[in-house]
C-alpha cells in the first residue's frame, strides 16, 4: 500500500498535484511545464549546495547568483520556447564503498541544468511520492536508512522468516533505460514538453577525459532528478510486482525492503524464496537489468531455527549486519552492527585522507575535519546494539591519525603522553546511539 497522506510541500502548486495523485493513484497530467517559473528556480537556486563540484561550463552558485533575477528569467523563456538543451555533464570518478581501488562515476552538470533538474525532481516527487509503496525507503521524502533498517528489524523480531533473499543488482543506475523509463513516466505524465525535456537530459551526454559520450541507458549518479527517476524506475520494475504478482501467489509471507538498488525479500517458506529468486531474474531481465549472480544469495534466517539450536547465517543492508543474539533475558532477537567490509573500508579511507593531509594543513585544522568524520560515522552507525563497532571505529582511527601526524617530519613530533594532554582538551567524538531500532 502507498503512503496514505500526501507530503507537504513548500509549493502550494506542488502540494495540490501531490493531493490529486493521493485520492487518485492513476491520475494523468497533462500540464506541468508552467511550473518552471522564476519564482520557482529561484527557489530552487538557495536549496542547492554551492560547495559542490562546478560543471563543465566553469559556472559556480557564487557566479550564477551575481545576475540570479536576469540569469533565471533567461532560463525559463528558453524553457517557454523549447530552446534549452542541457549541457553535457562532466565525470569524475570516486572511489566505490566497500571495494578498495574500485571506482564509480559522479555526474557533475551545469549549474543551470542543475537548476531545471532540481525543478523537475520536485514535480517529479508530487507526481509519485503519493503512489510509491511502504517498501521503498530509498531517496524519498521524510524517510532514510535508518528508517528502514528500523522497519526491517521489527517485521523479523515480529514475524517468522526463513529465508531472505539477499539482492544485489548490476550496475542498477548505469543500467537503466531511457526508452522504458519514459514509457513509464507516460503512464501518468502526458505533458510532452517535460517529457521531451526529460528525453534532452537523457541525451546530453557524458564528458569523459574530453570525449562525449552519449547512451541510451543508465542515469547519471549526482544529478538532483536521477533518484526520484531511478525509484520510478524500480517502483514498476520490482516493488509493483512483489505486491501484485508474487505476494498472491506465494504459500507464505512475502516483504521486500528496499532502499534504491539494495534490497532483500524476506520469506516465510524456502520453496517461495527460491521460486522468487529465479523469477526475479527474468522479471529484471525483461527491463534490461541484471542480478548479481555471485552476491544474490538465500540467507539462513530463521528466529525458530535459532531458538531451537540451528545455525542461522548474517547478511548486510546499508552497511549493518543483520544476526541473531540475545537480550541480557536470554531472550533470542535480531540485532545488528557495522558491517566488517564497511568497517575496513571506512578505516582504509580514513588512513588515506589522513596520509595525504597531514603536511598540508595545521594540526588544529586537521583535528577539526577529523572530528567532523568521526562524528558523520557516530551518527549513522550509532544504532541500538552497535555500540562496540562504533568503539572499535573510533579507537582504529584515533591510533590511524596519531601515527600519521608523527610522520609531519623526519623526526618523531608527538608522543603519546602529548597527544592524550591535546584529545582531553579537544574532546573526539563519544560512542552515541542516534537511533533505537525498537
Amino acid at each position: 500500500m502507498g503512503t496514505t497522506e500526501p507530503p507537504i510541500f513548500a509549493d502550494t502548486e506542488l502540494t495540490k498535484i501531490a493531493w490529486m495523485s493521493a485520492q487518485n493513484p492513476h491520475q494523468e497530467y497533462h500540464s506541468l511545464m508552467h511550473h518552471f517559473d522564476v519564482v520557482s528556480l529561484c527557489r530552487c537556486y538557495h536549496k542547492l549546495d554551492g560547495r559542490k563540484a562546478i560543471g563543465a561550463d566553469g559556472v559556480s552558485k557564487i557566479v550564477y547568483g551575481e545576475n540570479l533575477q536576469e540569469n533565471v528569467k533567461e532560463l525559463v523563456e528558453q524553457m517557454k520556447r523549447m530552446a534549452y538543451r542541457p549541457g553535457p555533464v562532466r565525470q569524475v570518478l570516486i572511489p566505490k564503498e566497500g571495494k578498495p581501488g574500485a571506482t564509480r562515476p559522479l555526474g557533475i552538470s551545469n549549474f543551470a541544468d542543475k537548476l531545471v533538474q532540481k525543478r523537475m525532481q520536485e514535480i517529479l516527487d508530487s507526481v509519485y511520492e503519493p503512489i510509491f509503496l511502504n517498501c521503498s525507503y530509498g531517496f524519498r521524502q521524510n524517510r532514510n536508512c535508518h528508517d528502514a533498517i528500523k522497519s526491517l528489524r521489527h517485521y523479523l523480531d515480529r514475524n517468522e522468516v526463513k529465508i531472505i533473499i539477499d539482492v544485489d543488482l548490476a550496475n542498477f543506475f548505469g543500467t537503466i533505460d531511457h526508452q522504458l523509463v519514459e514509457e513509464m513516466l507516460r503512464k501518468k505524465i502526458k505533458d510532452t514538453k517535460f517529457l521531451r525535456y526529460i528525453k534532452r537530459m537523457f541525451k546530453a551526454g557524458m564528458l569523459t577525459e574530453g570525449e562525449l559520450r552519449v547512451s541510451d541507458e543508465g542515469v547519471v549518479q549526482g544529478s538532483c532528478a536521477s533518484p526520484i527517476i531511478a525509484n520510478v524506475f524500480a517502483h514498476y520494475v520490482i516493488d509493483t510486482w512483489i505486491e501484485d504478482t508474487v505476494k498472491p501467489f506465494s504459500a507464505g509471507k512475502v516483504e521486500l525492503f528496499r532502499y534504491a538498488d539494495d534490497a532483500v525479500i524476506c520469506c516465510e517458506y524456502a520453496r517461495d524464496a527460491m521460486r522468487i529468486k529465479e523469477a526475479l531474474g527474468k522479471r529484471l531481465a525483461k527491463y534490461h537489468l541484471k542480478l548479481n549472480e555471485d552476491k544474490t544469495k538465500l540467507v539462513k534466517f530463521s528466529k525458530a531455527g535459532e531458538i531451537n539450536g540451528e545455525k542461522q547465517e548474517s547478511f548486510d543492508f546499508l552497511g549493518f549486519t543483520f544476526y541473531w543474539g540475545k537480550t541480557i533475558r536470554g531472550k533470542v532477537i535480531p540485532k545488528v552492527k557495522t558491517s566488517g567490509k564497511r568497517l575496513r573500508s571506512k578505516l582504509n579511507k580514513v588512513n588515506d585522507w589522513a596520509r595525504e593531509i597531514r603536511s598540508q594543513k595545521p594540526q588544529g585544522e586537521i583535528w577539526k575535519i577529523f572530528c567532523a568524520k568521526l562524528q558523520g560515522h557516530v551518527q549513522y552507525y550509532g544504532v541500538s546494539f552497535n555500540g562496540k563497532s562504533v568503539s572499535k571505529f573510533l579507537y582504529a582511527a584515533e591510533r590511524i591519525l596519531f601515527k600519521w601526524l608523527n610522520r609531519r617530519s623526519q623526526r618523531k613530533s608527538l608522543d603519546w603522553d602529548k597527544f592524550r594532554r591535546y584529545t582531553a582538551r579537544h574532546p573526539l567524538p563519544q560512542v552515541k546511539i542516534y537511533c533505537r531500532l525498537f
